[in-house]
């Protein structure tokens, strides 16, 4: 089942999404199985907002487990992201 992660950073700033998303990004297991869609932007309050579509949340945790060093390497907080069943997910090509 496709499921829609949100992920709250509060504090977080676009210099830290932006360096932590490149290296992500650069990564040679990078787009990991499963991964859909991505979007990330400030989410009103000072902090920052990612949500992610993922083909199951088994994805998505593997995903976590290949990120979590370059999310600890880059000073990200410790986050629990929610995820949401995703009744449908449209992607554009």
């Amino acid at each position: 089942m496709a499921v829609i992660v949100t992920v709250e950073i509060p504090g977080g700033t676009e210099e830290l999404y932006r360096r932590t998303n490149a290296r992500i990004t650069e990564a040679p297991w990078y787009p990991m199985p499963g991964f859909l869609a991505h979007a990330a932007g400030p989410d009103g309050t000072g902090g920052w907002r990612v949500i992610d579509f993922w083909e199951s949340a088994e994805a998505f945790e593997a995903f976590v487990a290949r990120a979590t060093p370059i999310f600890q390497e880059e000073g990200m907080p410790p986050i629990l992201p929610r995820i949401d069943e995703a009744v449908t997910v449209t992607v554009a090509r």
